[in-house]
């Protein structure tokens, strides 16, 4: 029997790691066995070809490498990744909470392409990952919709503390035209879309956590 695959998915800033960490403690706590992976898998080897994109090593801005090229790059990431991590929990039935997974690609690499052409990406997006290469197709991604004029001040916020950045990070236009792009994602694939706002405000850590959690106990214990 299979098992269930739950994504957590949002463009940067939008609280993934955060609300990741959390939902991780409150399944364990309730004593829900979860297997739990980020993507990219950065202490893999399988990672380096993405970590040399995001570092700039192909070309200083993100549509130095196309969205096919890319989603390459991070779809090898994964795919060493469940062969050599978690595949073998998840075909035993086991429960898998993903960081990011192909889901990123329908933001992060749809985001590089014009509107008109971003639904024909997506349907050979999953045509690739989840058919040829033969991954997983989630059974519940959890879209955490943070609007762009508010991520990217998150985003700035991080990196006056933490100093780092990645070529994605550089360019405000790319974030607001990735989340426009998962947008259309989220409505074409039926993804969870969690408002993280409440107007102009964010709503506190722990409500979106409370939504999240609710969303993933519906889906394990179905009535």
């Amino acid at each position: 029997m299979k098992g269930k695959l739950v994504v957590l998915e949002g463009v940067d800033a939008s609280g993934k790691t955060t609300q990741y960490e959390l939902l991780k403690s409150r399944l364990a706590a309730d004593g829900v066995a979860v297997c739990p992976i980020t993507f990219p898998c950065y202490d893999s080897p399988s990672s380096a070809p993405v970590r040399m994109y995001l570092d700039g090593a192909f070309g200083t801005r993100p549509e130095d490498v196309n969205a096919y090229a890319a989603s390459a790059l991070y779809a090898v990431d994964r795919f060493a990744s469940y062969k050599t991590d978690w595949g073998k929990t998840y075909e035993e039935g086991g429960f898998i909470l993903a960081a990011r997974y192909t889901t990123s690609n329908a933001v992060h690499q749809a985001a590089k392409l014009p509107e008109g052409e971003r639904e024909a990406y997506l349907s050979w997006l999953y045509e690739f990952e989840f058919e040829k290469m033969g991954l997983p197709k989630p059974d519940l991604v959890l879209f955490l919709d943070v609007p762009p004029e508010i991520s990217l001040k998150l985003l700035a916020a991080r990196r006056d503390v933490t100093g780092q950045r990645d070529i994605h990070e550089e360019d405000p236009g790319y974030l607001t035209r990735c989340y426009t792009a998962a947008v259309t994602a989220a409505e074409h694939y039926g993804w969870a879309r969690i408002h993280c706002t409440d107007g102009e405000s964010l709503r506190t850590v722990e409500d979106i956590s409370d939504e999240l959690y609710a969303r993933i106990r519906a889906l394990l214990d179905p009535r």
